[in-house]
C-alpha cells in the first residue's frame, strides 16, 4: 500500500494526550487519524456534530439586558472615558 505523509500542527500537550488516549485504545495517533479522515470521506462530511457552545442563563439573561438597554431611549449613554468615570463616581 502506498502512503503520503501529512504534517500538522497541535499543542504539544494535546498531542501528548491524544497519543495516551489512543495507546489505551491499541493504536497509534496515525492510525487514529486515519480513521478519523475514513470516517468523514465516508459520512460526507465530519464525523460528529460541530457546534457553537450555547452561553449560559447568566451569559443569555446579560445579552437581553444589553438589547432592552440599546433600545430604551431613557437609557443614560457616555462617549468619553471622562463621563464614564463621572458615572462611576455617582
Amino acid at each position: 500500500m502506498n502512503t503520503a505523509n501529512l504534517t500538522i500542527r497541535m499543542e504539544p500537550k494535546i498531542k501528548e494526550e491524544a497519543e495516551t488516549l489512543f495507546s489505551e485504545l491499541g493504536m497509534s495517533l496515525t492510525t487514529a487519524i486515519n480513521i478519523f479522515v475514513r470516517q468523514a470521506i465516508s459520512s460526507g462530511g465530519l464525523p460528529f456534530a460541530v457546534r457553537r457552545k450555547r452561553p449560559n442563563r447568566a451569559t443569555l439573561e446579560a445579552l437581553a439586558e444589553a438589547r432592552a438597554l440599546a433600545h430604551d431611549p431613557n437609557a443614560k449613554y457616555v462617549t468619553t472615558l471622562e463621563e464614564l468615570r463621572a458615572e462611576l463616581d455617582k
